[in-house]
């Protein structure tokens, strides 16, 4: 084997792990919402965690990414260790696809004309040619997806290719036959599969590595058992440096992962060795193939998947035991950890749920801070500020998550949702702000003698809970994807809009007839200001629901659109409007 074969293999490895990249990026996107529905259905059924973990493993092509991003999930305290144990036990059995795909090389020559149909080197080039028309042609995200997936797949094979083709010179070697011969020792095989595997962090690729080897010959089944063996348990090291930095929890999702592994192998391995006493000169013996590899792979998962399975419990218990509580731990949890952004549709939609969190806020800091305007209390105002200090904080976490997120490859649709995502933080974080614009306004009231008259008391309180109806409408139209309700927000807006102009309108009238002070007319001028814009605020978050779910939705457009000639506008205008009418000060004489 010369410096050319070695580098050929170097730059094979290179193609098999860029296409394994692209294969999984594209499964993703064609995924989509249903992998995040998946996601959603996390749940302490152990069996539907299960079936999740090996599901999600098969679309993302990588056990190693479902742990490190269960990490992630329980470091943000969006899942408890206790429904990632079946999630990461079904991974271990998901990962097995990639080695029957990789297993297609194994195809003989002399197979007949129907089985070299399926050997990689026959379809590859015409994946490749349709996977680039499709990404380069189409205009359908998904088509463009598709095509991702099929580029991914070609490279992958010729990556492969590349491997085995390296590799032939080395059957010829007696240094290689030499080799074999040392690794029919089963504890330096599951050492050589275990380090592999550590250094290049992907079973995946180390399996592809060894069913590269084999069409090689001379790797027999005694040699190639201990190394897949090392190759599972190999596979733990990117689940245990994901782990650096977060909390216990998250520390012990990866301490799952390790201790399941090594139980796994643990059982299995004396078993080999006993075994192989018996079986030493006939199966053992002989030559494995790609099929075969596969194959011990799958059947090694999935018994010792049903083996520990009902001992879930247990093994939480272990890692439990054997990481501890941090007595130095902040109680903190991280809002979102950046391991989520392995999976962008999870990552958006974790941002979604945050954002409501933002928003109930914000809504609990306003209707907090209208009814101080009655009766002003302290230690009220002292949680409208800490919650104002919170949602700021929200605004400026999810900002820059997002903008991370933003950096990633994502469909038009993701992108979308992510543009108004960040529309809709900073719209609740402004009404955050004028809720303690309002806070102030009633602190200033409390202080002074004077206060409103009754007329101005009456056109405060119609325009606080019109304020507070369009508040609840946005929210409840954003936790529940409610375009419909979104569509009743504007009309609200127009009538509160009005309200508004005819309560300061009104005001003037009171203050020029000596009614009321100029000072108190400055501060409800800026109490009817900051109403107005809370108003505002849920009318933007109305729209950007509407275009949340619709990228084609033109805001500019509808909101500039002729009303006189929307009739359903106009029946909910008049329906608000008889509920929330503020009457002209010339009508009350």
């Amino acid at each position: 084997m010369d410096i050319y074969s070695i580098l050929t293999l170097i730059g094979g490895l290179a193609f098999f792990l860029y296409g394994i990249s692209i294969m999984s990026s594209g499964l993703e996107k064609v995924a989509g919402g249903k992998l995040e529905k998946l996601l959603k259905k996390m749940t302490s059924n152990p069996l539907k965690s299960f079936a999740l973990g090996a599901g999600i493993t098969a679309i993302i092509q990588s056990s190693s990414a479902v742990t490190v991003m269960l990490i992630g999930l329980v470091n943000s305290g969006i899942m408890q260790l206790s429904q990632t144990v079946s999630v990461i036990i079904g991974a271990n059995v998901g990962t097995t696809i990639t080695a029957w795909l990789l297993s297609l090389t194994g195809i003989q020559e002399s197979a007949g004309f129907i089985f070299k149909l399926l050997k990689p080197e026959s379809f590859s080039p015409v994946l490749a040619m349709i996977g680039v028309i499709f990404f380069m042609v189409a205009k359908s995200n998904r088509r463009k997806s598709i095509g991702s997936i099929l580029l991914g797949f070609a490279i992958l094979m010729t990556g492969m290719g590349f491997m085995a083709g390296a590799m032939t010179p080395l059957g010829d070697m007696p240094s290689f036959q030499k080799a074999m011969v040392a690794f029919t020792n089963p504890f330096l095989g599951f050492m050589v599969g275990m380090i592999l595997t550590m250094i290049i962090q992907s079973s995946s690729a180390s399996i592809g590595i060894l069913q590269a080897l084999t069409l090689v010959g001379g790797v027999s089944w005694g040699v190639a058992i201990p190394v897949i063996l090392g190759q599972n348990l190999g596979t733990c090291i990117s689940a245990v440096l994901a782990s650096i930095g977060v909390n216990t929890n998250a520390k012990r999702v990866a301490g799952v992962h390790v201790i399941y592994n090594i139980l796994s192998v643990g059982f299995c391995f004396p078993l080999f060795i006993i075994g192989s006493f018996f079986i030493k000169d006939t199966l053992l013996a002989n030559n494995i193939t790609p099929f075969g590899v596969a194959a011990f792979h799958t059947v090694y998962n999935l018994f010792t998947a049903f083996t520990l399975f009902p001992f879930a419990k247990f093994i939480e218990k272990l890692a439990v035991k054997y990481i501890p509580e941090s007595k130095n731990e902040s109680a903190q949890k991280v809002l979102l950890d950046d391991r989520l952004l392995l999976v962008p549709t999870l990552a958006i939609s974790e941002c979604y749920k945050k954002t409501y969190e933002m928003a109930e806020l914000a809504q609990e800091n306003f209707i907090f801070a209208s009814r101080m305007l009655k009766s002003f209390h302290h230690k009220k105002a002292e949680q409208i500020t800490e919650n104002e200090t919170i949602i700021d904080s929200y605004e400026f976490k999810l900002g820059n998550y997002l903008l991370k997120l933003s950096g990633k490859e994502l469909t038009e649709e993701d992108n979308n949702k992510i543009s108004q995502i960040l529309l809709i933080i900073s719209d609740y974080e402004r009404i955050g702000d004028h809720a303690s614009n309002i806070l102030k306004v009633a602190e200033k009231f409390n202080e002074m003698e004077k206060k409103l008259s009754d007329e101005a008391i009456v056109e405060l309180k119609t325009i606080v809970n019109a304020v507070s109806e369009i508040l609840s409408m946005s929210l409840e139209a954003y936790k529940n994807e409610d375009r419909e309700l979104a569509m009743k927000v504007e009309p609200l807006e127009a009538v509160i809009k009005k309200g508004v102009r005819r309560a300061k309108n009104n005001h003037i009238q009171r203050l020029q007839e000596g009614q009321c002070s100029a000072e108190v007319s400055f501060l409800f001028s800026d109490l009817l200001n900051d109403l107005r814009r809370i108003a505002a605020h849920s009318g933007n978050v109305a729209t950007s629901i509407i275009q949340l779910y619709d990228s084609t939705f033109d805001k500019h457009e509808f909101r500039h659109r002729n009303k006189a000639e929307d009739e359903e506008f106009t029946n909910r205008y008049k329906d608000y409007k008889s509920r929330y009418r503020v009457v002209k000060k010339t009508e009350n004489v």
